[in-house]
């Protein structure tokens, strides 16, 4: 596209933008076509826990049982309804997105400047682009003047990005990328925030660098977490095997005992005691409330089952700004004299003030650019209520940095003044050439701009000149009189604690991985001052480009600072480090991070300065911007998983006396059966608020911080797991069957057998609760550190049922049970708790072995 004078000076006609508008489209990124309602509850429906749960209502409604099944098809509803609300806020990201890609634009049309929406912008618009404006469009400025963009939102730097006009004949060239100093292109979405000028738009919508982001998003489908394919695949097994058992129970009692019907409920009480309709429950119930209980630490969960595998997280990447540091510029030191001042907050000694002041001077008035607040905030700060602010001085002229010097001047009048007084500031080398400075003093200030900068800092030169008032300004700065005053050094401050939060990834075998668009001096200042792992150096955006795949691969295990990185590297990095098998945790603010976000297996939010893209493609969302808040976003994430671990164990263990009572009688005439549906239906009111109530309430272990995480493959039904939960339902399983036995040989009624054997089976599952809060510590300790407010009542709840079922005449009818002697209570109650106390010898044993001291305990539950 070239560009003529008229179209320099006119733009568009009303008659060709609408023609574009046309051809090209609004100036919006696209949609995803919309599913209807249906479809969206039917890929939901089709997750296997939840068709489990289908089943199992169904099984309660053949039972007759009708408010068991009803309980479980709410609870069905209740799943679907959340998981097309958390989709639904997923998407907002695209339209938050569309939102910042589309803002009110200026416009040349017909000659005249008119004001339209963001959408109807066209390629070739003339935009006119002021200080505090968004940039609509992709775009190539023709004129400009003191011009200065924001970027961060595209490239994460915190420093404005100064813009200079277009050749004409170079108007044809391709865009580069942004992120650009003294450069042509302007970018939609970022931020003018110093002078004004004329761009004409190149690209808009879906083909502009923000467009790229969006598009980028939309092909990154969130991955199932671990947790959940190892919870489907259990699920389906015990129900292929559930069904298999229950059919043979039917088949077995119907050829030993010739009833058919009295076998077919057998089956079913087989079915219900084998599927493990609590698993689903579980894992839902842990996500939800530990969601909640990470809100109340400033953690807000966007998909629950991520978080389980924040705890697993084994490096956190984290974006310098506004992540690690705060997003905003400060003058961290003045430096004049041959002298030093750190700006901590001590009174400004004297020799200091007239670089304070004219370093002042040289900002605008009422400042928009970071870098100028920051020097109005020295002042405010230092010079308040000395004759060093002038307030009542008048801007005469500015003259505005330039291609050739990178420097400006502010000429002022005092009120009663009968000469200017100029203030410049500017780079270094800049300033130097303004003052005329000699070989030997040149390499003073280089010497002192390269400590500066070497502690991160941005430096500029500060300088003042005097001119006679009488007399006519010059044309350019050179021909004042400068006098060098010295250097200003300017950072972006570290959050507070963020050191702190570092040690304690690193003592959690966390590793954190700096991430930023920085330069990379500027990134390893910031690695070293919060205590990041910097000793294998820093891998710039450049560098990847040009690193084989295998080479990056094993350099990204060592090295912990990249900078200078685009948000496709950004991506591209997140992925290279799932690659290696590690769980990536991705932290971020911007525009920039949102697909970065997206890829990871935790993308984490700034809530409080982020951008709407980033919190929405985030899976969790920092609402204080504080990194001490991810750390103990991490902690209770391990805590949720090591108290789900143990509920699910519990599920196995108590499964096993019930599956085996339910198995046991069918295979010898004459016995009676103990477990018909409706005692497994009184068994789940104990181990569904046991399961899903009781182990969440677990307070965290304090040492769950000095384990190093799950690893990515490791199950959570380990070897260890599996053998503990299946010893301890198979002990208990022997002292039920044990009552059993002895009391059917010792001629009790079927009535009084049932009776028997269900209260120890009841008490062995109270028992597993008591022994299952902790693996590592007996009983008597866990009740002296740990609260649990739920367990008196789900231990008080089930022991008072027990009692008013075996005792009501009315309700023993019902359930089908017979009157027992207080001897015979004594048995049973005995005979559950040896069944598990096994369990507490074990723990005394093995009580030396410190949690995490090896791989091998990395799973073990506290």
């Amino acid at each position: 596209m070239s560009l003529t004078a008229d179209a320099t000076t006119l733009g568009l006609t009303s008659e060709e933008a609408a023609r574009r508008l046309a051809v090209d489209g609004p100036n919006e990124l696209p949609t995803a076509k919309q599913r209807n309602i249906f479809r969206e509850a039917w890929d939901v429906i089709r997750e296997p826990m939840l068709l489990l749960l289908l089943g199992a209502g169904l099984v309660n409604f053949l039972l007759a049982e009708p408010l068991d099944g009803v309980m479980l098809m709410a609870f069905v509803v209740v799943v679907i309804v959340i998981s097309i609300y958390q989709e639904h806020k997923t998407e907002r990201a695209l339209a938050a997105l569309r939102d910042l890609s589309s803002p009110r634009a200026l416009v040349m049309r017909d000659g005249v400047q008119r004001r339209v929406a963001g959408r109807d912008v066209v390629r070739g618009d003339l935009l006119m682009l002021a200080e505090g404006d968004r940039v609509p469009a992709d775009a190539v400025l023709v004129d400009c003047a003191n011009f200065s963009v924001d970027e961060s939102a595209l490239t994460g730097e915190s420093v404005s990005v100064r813009k200079v006009a277009v050749d004409s004949s170079a108007m044809s060239a391709p865009m580069g990328h942004a992120g650009g100093d003294a450069t042509p292109w302007v970018f939609s979405g970022t931020l003018v925030v110093k002078g004004h000028g004329m761009a004409v738009a190149k690209a808009i919508g879906a083909g502009t660098e923000l467009g790229k982001i969006g598009a980028a998003l939309r092909t990154i489908e969130p991955q199932r977490t671990p947790l959940q394919r190892e919870i489907n695949r259990l699920v389906r097994v015990l129900a292929v095997f559930g069904m298999a058992a229950a059919a043979a129970v039917v088949v077995v009692y119907g050829l030993t005992r010739g009833n058919w019907l009295a076998g077919l409920l057998a089956g079913i009480a087989t079915a219900m005691a084998l599927l493990p309709e609590e698993f689903p429950v579980v894992l839902t119930v842990f996500m939800a409330l530990g969601a909640w209980r990470m809100s109340r630490k400033h953690v807000l969960t966007r998909r629950p089952p991520v978080v389980e595998t924040l705890g697993s997280a084994t490096v956190l990447c984290v974006d310098k700004t506004g992540t690690l540091t705060m997003n905003q510029m400060t003058v961290r030191q003045l430096i004049a004299g041959g002298r030093t001042f750190t700006c901590d907050g001590q009174p400004l000694p004297e020799a200091f003030h007239t670089i304070a002041e004219f370093s002042v001077l040289a900002s605008p008035i009422d400042p928009f650019d970071p870098m100028d607040k920051a020097f109005k905030d020295l002042g405010a700060k230092y010079l308040s209520g000395t004759a060093h602010l002038h307030d009542d001085w008048e801007l005469v002229r500015e003259y505005p940095l330039s291609e050739g010097l990178l420097a400006l001047s502010h000429v002022w009048r005092s009120p009663d003044g009968e000469r200017y007084v100029i203030a410049a500031k500017g780079a270094p080398e800049a300033i130097a050439d303004l003052c005329h400075l000699g070989a030997e003093r040149l390499a003073s200030v280089a010497a002192q701009v390269e400590q500066a900068t070497a502690d991160g800092q941005r430096v500029l030169a500060v300088a003042r000149a005097g001119f006679d008032a009488d007399s006519a300004l010059p044309t350019q700065q050179h021909d004042f009189d400068f006098e060098f005053l010295g250097f200003v050094g300017l950072h972006d401050p570290v959050r507070p604690g963020v050191a702190a939060a570092v040690e304690e990834c690193r003592s959690a075998a966390i590793r954190t991985i700096m991430i930023t668009g920085d330069y990379p001096g500027t990134a390893l200042a910031i690695a070293r001052e919060i205590g990041l792992d910097h000793a294998a150096g820093c891998i710039t955006g450049s560098d990847l480009g040009t690193i084989p795949e295998d080479e990056l691969a094993e350099r990204i295990r060592s090295v912990s600072v990249f900078a200078r990185m685009v948000p496709d590297q950004k991506l591209a990095l997140v992925r290279a480090l799932q690659a290696n098998d590690e769980v990536v945790g991705m932290t971020g603010d911007g525009v920039n991070d949102a697909p970065a976000l997206r890829a990871a297996d935790i993308g984490i939010a700034m809530g409080a300065h982020g951008t709407d893209v980033a919190r929405e493609s985030a899976a969790l969302v920092i609402t204080d911007d504080d990194f001490t808040s991810i750390v103990g976003g991490i902690r209770q994430g391990r805590g949720i998983f090591d108290n789900l671990r143990k509920a699910m164990a519990y599920v196995i263990a108590v499964h096993l006396p019930i599956v085996g009572m339910s198995l046991i009688p069918v295979f010898v005439a004459h016995w009676p059966l103990v477990l018909l549906p409706v005692q497994i239906a009184f068994l789940e009111l104990i181990i569904d608020p046991a399961c899903s109530v009781v182990f969440e309430a677990e307070q965290i272990d304090p040492a769950i911080m000095r384990q190093p995480p799950r690893g990515l493959h490791e199950p959570m039904f380990g070897r260890r797991v599996l053998t503990i939960a299946a010893l301890q339902g198979l002990s208990a399983l022997a002292a039920t069957a044990a009552v059993y036995v002895w009391a059917v040989l010792t001629g009790q009624s079927n009535d009084v057998v049932r009776s028997i054997t269900f209260a120890t089976l009841v008490v062995s599952n109270l028992a597993l609760i008591l022994v299952n809060r902790s693996w590592r510590l007996p009983v008597w300790r866990a009740f002296q550190q740990r609260r649990n407010p739920t367990l008196k009542w789900v231990l008080g709840g089930a022991t008072a049922l027990l009692v008013v079922v075996l005792s009501v005449p009315g309700l023993r009818h019902a359930f089908k049970f017979g009157q027992i002697t207080p001897g015979q209570w004594g048995v049973a109650v005995v005979a559950g708790v040896v069944g598990v106390g096994w369990f507490e010898i074990y723990k005394t044993v093995t009580g030396h072995r410190q949690p995490g001291s090896s791989r091998s305990h990395r799973v073990r539950p506290s």
